[in-house]
């Protein structure tokens, strides 16, 4: 049972690693320069701080991911692994919600702000962070996994339910 357990959650631990990193190279990557009524306009992640902080964000959740897996299942490690697992969790959340609010703002601006929307003259750069959330919440589907796996695995030998 305990090489089926650590089966699983390698599985899992590899697939949020590749989403987290997937998450990251798309958005590093989404960069398009046009022009705007003569002005020539460049639409970078670098230069929005939300979009940073989500490449920071998953950068961590692919290196811990990969850290994660030297660590035995039901080894008192992975009691603070768990933790560790929910707080990546929550920071991914973060990321996530930052990035998608602030891409809602690029696609349909905020007449309230007066901030308009810059999504029709930058297409290929708002498809590539559109990408990069896609793939951001995929792996933070696979951490809610991973949780809810380490979860059952922490709390089996404690129940008696058996």
């Amino acid at each position: 049972m305990a090489k089926l357990h650590r089966l699983i959650s390698a599985v899992l631990r590899l697939a949020a690693a590749g989403g987290a990193a997937a998450a990251a190279i798309i958005m590093v990557t989404s960069h398009e320069t046009t022009s705007f009524f003569g002005i020539e306009m460049e639409a970078k992640y670098s230069y929005t701080p939300s979009f940073v902080f989500f490449v920071v964000a998953f950068a961590v959740a692919f290196a811990y991911s990969l850290l994660a897996l030297l660590v035995r299942p039901g080894s008192t490690a992975s009691r603070l692994l768990l933790l560790s697992d929910v707080m990546v969790g929550m920071l991914l959340t973060g990321a996530v919600a930052a990035t998608g609010a602030i891409s809602q703002v690029g696609k349909s601006g905020n007449e309230h702000a007066g901030w308009l929307p810059i999504c029709a003259q930058v297409q290929a750069y708002c498809s590539h962070v559109t990408g990069a959330l896609i793939a951001g919440f995929v792996s933070l589907l696979l951490y809610f996994l991973i949780i809810m796996y380490s979860l059952h695995a922490v709390a089996e030998p404690l129940c008696s339910c058996h």
